[in-house]
């Protein structure tokens, strides 16, 4: 006599796995919706700290010799201390990104200068210089 065995699994076993991935995906999935709105957030924070970076390293090389550098009399100067990614001074913006225009004084250093992009904005410091 030859018993011959089936092997697999039962209905009730594949019904279990199918609810515990169920479970699974609807734990998960609400931790990676607001993901989205977190980098974008994230790369405005990352332009607006490159903004803070480019205005403080223009105000020293100015500072030290006049003639390098840009004058910086508006946040929205700012924007001519960057390099972009081809290598062309004053053009480092990226697109979609905006400067709100607000006035500097010369020597002063301003807190409240604003970029803004996909919906998001983030505060960078900037210093006036001529």
């Amino acid at each position: 006599m030859n018993k011959s065995r089936q092997s697999g699994f039962t209905l009730i076993e594949l019904v279990m796995v199918i609810v515990i991935l169920g479970v699974l995906a609807a734990v998960a999935l609400p931790k990676f919706v607001g993901v989205d709105d977190d980098a974008k957030l994230a790369a405005v924070q990352g332009v607006a700290g490159a903004l803070s970076s480019g205005s403080a390293i223009n105000y020293a090389s100015r500072k030290a010799n006049s003639a390098k550098g840009v004058a910086i009399a508006n946040c929205s100067d700012v924007e001519k201390t960057m390099q972009s990614y081809t290598g062309t001074a004053g053009t480092g913006l990226p697109s979609g990104y905006t400067i709100t225009a607000a006035a500097i004084t010369a020597e002063a250093t301003v807190t409240n200068c604003v970029v803004t992009a996909n919906g998001k904005t983030a505060n960078f410091t900037a210093t006036g210089i001529n």
